[in-house]
């Protein structure tokens, strides 16, 4: 039996074509809780997005989907949350945030949030 994992998806948007959106409806899709936090209000299956950086427990994964530099912002906010892992994919490697976090004792992985969920790996 698989775990649930409570996943924040930072970069979240309404835009279908992009794949922070896919991301979250097919974390949804595979029976995990998704808080997608974006720049712009909208919604993904019905889940609004939030765009202030919610004070939220027992986040298990942060899925990112914005570049380095607009993730600078959210550095703290990100190892407040104290997460289990935080995925770094396609587009969103930061040398600089990953040894925060592994500083801070959270896992980081280099990959594809879409690729895992395909393979049975997330």
């Amino acid at each position: 039996m698989k775990k649930e994992k409570k996943t924040l998806v930072l970069g979240a948007t309404d835009k279908p074509t992009r794949y922070a959106f896919k991301a979250v409806q097919k974390l949804l899709a595979a029976g995990h809780e998704v808080v997608p936090v974006g720049h712009r209000a909208g919604a993904v299956a019905g889940i609004p997005i939030q765009t202030e950086a919610p004070t939220l427990p027992d986040i298990d994964t942060v899925t990112l989907y914005l570049n380095p530099q607009r993730q600078r912002a959210y550095y703290d906010y990100l190892i407040a949350l104290r997460p289990q892992r935080i995925i770094f994919n396609p587009g969103t490697v930061n040398p600089e945030l990953m040894t925060l976090a592994r500083e801070a004792g959270i896992e980081t992985e280099v990959a594809c949030t879409l690729v895992m969920l395909a393979t049975d790996q997330y």
